[in-house]
């Protein structure tokens, strides 16, 4: 049996419920980082009322647009994350740790709002307009969704718990840098692109580092590691049908069509041994190590302590 050392110092004051509230917004913002260094203009609009320049439209809180639906996933997510980390990291000097949630969703649900005006505001007055916006607005709503089950996780559960938010985190961290490397709408080099291709390995090694520190020790434990393998092998897949089918200009009218173009990218990537073998392997090897190295430090602290004792 392990103890899970995620307190501060016992003899350090509580922070104050307004720290809380702070820390949590913080949080959120830092989730919304790759967004907000682009300047945060509302992404150019198919069904836009007006013909409008990029640096004219406005200005919105979540890059609402048909290429960027897994961004605003990471955005979200990894911010709700950022908060569940800090609020176990202070749960020791935190009497009130849900108001460091109470942060992270004002600021998410504020930017949810904002977006979602402001685009219904400026697109066409037509059905497929409204079904844009509900979509979209779908979209970051279940994301936030999924944030605050992976803050929870995080913040407040066992290490079994904290592994599979922990492992939830790690693949919206995915497009987050993405994102931060490359901000929506703008064109990096090659050299930017190639190292694009090695942060696909990152998502992977944390999920292998989570299940190190979580351990597999107990069945819960084990369940949680199991869980964030699974999501090593399906989520890349779901983001890559996401993007392949909502990016095509050529299935933006055909939803059906896009669907189904989207479920057969999603199989593929799902079932192809070159595409789901490598992520799973770096998966294990770093959860191995890490449990390899955790034991050994644990036997030298159990020694020192005898050591001591004796």
């Amino acid at each position: 049996m392990t103890t899970d050392y995620t307190t501060t110092d016992a003899s350090a004051p509580p922070l104050p419920w307004w720290a809380a509230l702070l820390i949590g917004a913080g949080a959120a913002l830092v989730g919304l980082l790759p967004w907000i260094i682009t300047g945060m203009r509302l992404p150019l609009q198919n069904l836009w009322a007006s013909s409008t320049l990029p640096g004219d439209m406005p200005i919105a809180l979540l890059p609402f647009s048909q290429y960027a639906i897994t961004l605003i996933v990471g955005l979200l997510v990894v911010g709700a994350a950022a908060g569940g980390l800090a609020a176990r990291v202070l749960r020791g000097r935190m009497p009130r740790p849900a108001l460091v949630l109470v942060g992270v969703v004002a600021v998410q649900f504020t930017a949810i709002v904002q977006t979602a005006s402001v685009v219904a505001a400026g697109v066409q007055q037509r059905s497929e307009s409204a079904f844009y916006v509900a979509a979209l607005t779908l979209v970051a709503a279940l994301a936030a969704g999924f944030g605050i089950l992976t803050f929870l996780l995080i913040a407040k559960a066992p290490r079994g718990g904290a592994v599979a938010g922990l492992s939830m985190a790690a693949l919206a961290l995915g497009p987050w840098l993405s994102g931060l490397i490359v901000p929506f709408g703008t064109v990096g080099s090659n050299e930017i692109y190639a190292f694009l291709g090695m942060l696909r390995w990152i998502p992977p090694v944390l999920v292998g580092l989570a299940i190190a520190w979580g351990g597999i020790d107990t069945l819960g434990r084990v369940a949680a590691a199991l869980f964030g393998l699974l999501l090593v092998w399906i989520v890349p897949a779901i983001q890559t049908g996401i993007g392949n089918a909502a990016g095509s200009r050529v299935l933006a009218n055909d939803l059906d069509e896009m669907r189904e173009y989207g479920l057969a990218v999603f199989v593929a990537a799902l079932t192809l041994p070159e595409i789901v073998i490598p992520p799973l392997v770096v998966t294990v090897l770093v959860a191995a190590i890490g449990l390899v190295v955790r034991s050994l430090l644990a036997r030298r602290s159990a020694t020192s302590a005898s050591v001591v004792g004796g």
